[in-house]
């Protein structure tokens, strides 16, 4: 089965919908429209009708017999009634007796005899709606009393077809016009409105692909009012810059671990090649092979770092988590770093611990990594007068770990990126020798712990990495 993945431009997508929708909205307006038009016509008509009958019958019963006018003058004297109805043409009329024998009429078209039906007559109802034949339908009867000391002298009649009573063109003209008026102007809203909304949508695309193409030199114009729109250029923005920062510093980082791997490797291959040649000798030989060694361990190290980094991202690493005390496990950390630093450390570390101990959930030994990491960090940061502070306090059913340091802090335009893997400021770059993923290795492995590392403050006093982490609560191991 072949899908259709053509698209359609945006602007002509949604103006065909919302034409549709339109045209769809109109129709039913049209309709209802001329339903109520016809219905409200013929209501209206009807009442005019039945006052105009009430009038005849009133005008007739003021009048004596010898001064009504002949038959065939009956149509001058009610002429005018026509005009009222807005109608092509005018109602029969019929002035009969009692009996409903026809004494007067405007026009014989209703009627086949001389007498009115006695059904019409004897019916209590004044508006009477009559069934006709298929040729002329239905129509109705008006009937009013020609009433004279409260005694009935007789009955008038007007007569009309349903069609004709219900026949408004001209309205449905107008409403014609109308309708199509309302069309073609909401057809001329919607397509400009939804050109507005494609344009910067338009623009947003064009300056995707052409990030996608490695050009990150856009220009967005901002003109737009809506804050939806608004929020999505400048969102776009922001998010160009910050690839093209990460960009620069991809190609930077990159270059930086080739060239951490790639020292310690010609080193190697000199001293190597120096013993291999017989330049050294001796003494003086074996001292080169032992460097050799050393630079070969810092090659290993770093490749542990960068298998246990991509080990550790690809959620590959078991961590066995149980319940300590966090005192006791920041003593034992703290006082393995401090033996891994020898006697001759110039380091001191002072610590303010929980007065009353809490159980934390962690892995002791992923843990450890990450004081080991903070502390090494914070030696490296301070030039003299080397002091380490750790201090312990609890806040919401977690264990708040603040390892603060009184070097020469992180400069402002490093801060946001320290915790990208690969990166290294310039103040370590040319000082310490790594890979740049110690802080972004130790704030994964918080995370997979339940908590987080963060940077609380770095300035000309110092740096302050706060570690959090999740209070026991009581439940069994876990094992990841």
């Amino acid at each position: 089965m072949f899908t259709n993945n053509k698209k359609i431009p945006l602007q002509r997508y949604w103006t065909s919908r919302f034409l549709l929708t339109l045209i769809i909205g109109l129709a039913i307006i049209a309709i209802v429209s001329a339903f109520w038009i016809k219905h409200t016509t013929l209501e209206n008509r009807l009442r005019i009708m039945e006052f105009m009958a009430e009038e005849t019958a009133r005008r007739i019963a003021n009048m004596d017999e010898e001064e009504l006018p002949p038959g065939m003058d009956m149509h001058r004297f009610l002429e005018g009634e026509g005009k009222f109805f807005d109608m092509e043409g005018k109602p029969s009329i019929y002035v009969t007796d009692t009996d409903g024998t026809i004494i007067y009429e405007n026009l014989r078209e209703m009627l086949e005899n001389e007498q009115i039906q006695p059904s019409l007559i004897d019916n209590e109802e004044e508006v009477q709606k009559v069934s006709g034949n298929d040729v002329t339908g239905d129509f109705y009867v008006i009937k009013k009393p020609i009433e004279e000391n409260e005694t009935i002298r007789g009955w008038v009649f007007y007569i009309e077809y349903k069609e004709k009573l219900a026949k408004v063109d001209q309205a449905y003209g107008q409403l014609t016009v109308m309708i199509i008026s309302l069309l073609i102007l909401g057809w001329i809203a919607i397509y400009i409105l939804a050109g507005r909304l494609a344009k910067p949508i338009k623009e947003v695309a064009n300056a995707a692909k052409q990030i996608e193409e490695g050009d990150y030199q856009i220009e967005l114009l901002n003109e737009a009012k809506e804050e939806e729109v608004d929020t999505l250029i400048q969102s776009f923005k922001e998010m160009a810059q910050k690839l093209e920062k990460l960009e620069a510093l991809r190609t930077e980082l990159l270059a930086g671990v080739s060239h951490e791997l790639k020292t310690p490797v010609t080193s190697i291959s000199g001293l190597l090649n120096a013993v291999n040649d017989g330049v050294v000798e001796g003494d003086e030989a074996k001292d080169f092979l032992e460097s050799s060694i050393k630079e070969t361990e810092k090659i290993k190290k770093m490749v542990e770092d960068l298998l246990a980094f991509n080990t550790f991202a690809a959620n590959a690493v078991p961590v066995s988590i149980d319940n300590f005390l966090i005192n006791d496990l920041i003593k034992e950390s703290v006082s393995l770093w401090e033996k891994s630093q020898g006697k001759e450390s110039a380091t001191s570390i002072e610590m303010s611990l929980l007065q009353d101990d809490l159980e934390v959930e962690v892995d002791p030994v992923r843990f450890q990594q990450i004081m080991t990491n903070l502390l090494n960090n914070a030696t490296q940061a301070m030039l003299e007068n080397k002091q380490i502070k750790i201090a312990v306090t609890s806040s919401e059913n977690k264990v708040l770990i603040d390892v603060m340091d009184n070097g020469m802090g992180i400069p402002e335009a490093d801060q946001l990126y320290i915790f990208e893997r690969f990166y290294r400021g310039d103040n370590k770059k040319h000082k310490v020798g790594g890979l740049g993923l110690g802080l972004p290795f130790s704030k994964m492995i918080a995370q997979v712990l339940g908590g987080d590392l963060v940077l609380i403050k770095s300035d000309q006093t110092g740096t302050d990495f706060r570690v959090i982490l999740p209070v026991y609560s009581g439940g069994g191991n876990e094992v990841f």
